[in-house]
């Protein structure tokens, strides 16, 4: 396996646009920006988390095994039955099932063409499932809530709704024949992935009990949520600041997220334009603006967003989950400090989560998959294969440090 092609799946911007198909039987009008595929049926027919609402197979050139498109059945925050979309891949190899990584994408953004199964055939989507098929795994990828779907906005950094859309497309895999995926599952996913899995390792027992999680791994998960705003304000990512206020938003509604509360009329009117393209385009239309002219307060300190920051932050967890946990930082990380990681994994600790820490000293955010992944792909083999102690694999050239496993630390711990 080609390790070194993996580094394309990095955060900010796994995916860009494009693509086909054939409009489903009762669809209303196709958004002009999006292909057919992604119309949702109107009315939506009911359906459990999970179930099929369309599927198409896509042709990949490169791709060592099968992929399809999908269509699936999730659940939004306040419970509502909504369509999200994503891919899914299988192992050409003649294998009668398959265990599942579920891959949780980095920011793209939160416009509709932001969805990453939008260019199935990118470099980046053949590079990251490429190096899960060739170990006999299924991959699957969601979209998440709102991206590819018109009409309605991605929401965001809102951990219940990503661990849901991630959660949710593994149980389609399993109930796809063609796709041969057994029940037990691991999710992956780097900077707002990490997030994502985060969130799906928390609820994943009461979301999806049928299912079997045997591992977490979160790349650079963002925490710490309460001082995000004050961390991004000169960061050349402060268009995260934005993306966060109109994501928690669409998410949770006016009223736990009340955008008047912490924008100005200025702020306000900046945030339509996370509708109008993705991370390149908000890198560039927030080139120097000052963010703070865009701001009334500081949402850590409006009681309606203190409150919605910390129900979205991994760091601020009060019970542990089953599965053991992987967190993986690069030590130089230029949008996530690394001792955010720290921080949390202290949190986690202290409530008794079994995990391990590996921090690559001098790596940036993107820059830690690279020498992370063979180590990385060697812990996920273990979960699957059963093997009694998570802390046993220890990559050479990071600090780990692990909790609540039989091996003690093994090396010294990195705290930024």
């Amino acid at each position: 396996m080609k390790i070194t092609t993996i580094i394309a799946t990095a955060a900010a911007g796994l995916l860009v646009a494009a693509a086909l198909t054939a409009t489903a039987p009762g669809a209303s009008a196709v958004p002009p920006s999006l292909p057919s595929f992604y119309t949702v049926p109107s009315p939506l027919p009911a359906g459990a988390p999970g179930e099929l609402i369309s599927s198409e197979p896509v042709s990949v050139t490169g791709l060592h095994g099968s992929m399809w498109r999908v269509m699936y059945h999730s659940r939004a925050i306040d419970g509502t039955d909504i369509a999200v979309t994503g891919l899914i891949a299988t192992p050409d190899d003649g294998a009668p099932i398959h265990d599942v990584v579920t891959w949780a994408h980095g920011t793209t953004g939160i416009a509709d063409s932001c969805a990453p199964s939008l260019d199935p055939a990118g470099s980046s989507t053949v590079a990251l499932a490429n190096g899960l098929l060739d170990r006999g795994y299924v991959v699957t990828a969601t979209d998440y809530e709102g991206l590819g779907i018109a009409g309605r906005r991605h929401p965001y950094i809102a951990g219940i709704s990503e661990g849901r859309g991630t959660i949710d497309i593994v149980r389609t895999a399993v109930n796809m024949p063609e796709v041969k995926a057994t029940s037990n599952y691991i999710v992956w996913g780097h900077s707002q992935g990490g997030h994502a899995a985060m969130f799906a390792g928390h609820i994943a027992a009461a979301w999806a009990p049928e299912l079997t999680l045997k591992g977490v791994v979160a790349g650079a998960p963002p925490s710490q949520m309460l001082l995000i705003n004050a961390a991004l304000q000169t960061s050349p990512f402060k268009y995260y600041i934005g993306m966060a206020a109109a994501g928690l938003n669409a998410g949770f509604g006016d009223t736990l997220a009340p955008l008047d509360k912490v924008l100005t009329t200025a702020g306000l009117a900046w945030l339509d334009n996370v509708d109008d393209g993705c991370t390149g385009y908000l890198s560039s239309v927030s080139a120097g603006v000052d963010f703070s002219t865009l701001q009334k307060a500081d949402p850590a300190t409006v009681p309606e967003w203190n409150d919605l920051l910390r129900q979205n932050d991994p760091g601020a967890f009060t019970e542990s989950f089953d599965a053991p946990l992987l967190i993986i930082h690069g030590g130089s990380d230029e949008q996530i400090p690394v001792i955010a990681s720290k921080l949390m994994f202290d949190t986690l600790c202290g409530l008794g989560q079994t995990e391990t820490r590996w921090v690559y000293p001098g790596q940036s955010h993107a820059g830690v998959i690279l020498p992370s992944a063979p180590s990385m792909l060697d812990w996920m083999d273990d979960r699957f294969s059963g093997a009694p102690d998570a802390g046993e694999i220890v990559p050479a050239d990071a600090q780990v440090e692990t909790c609540g496993l039989a091996t003690a630390v093994v090396a010294p711990s990195y705290t930024g």
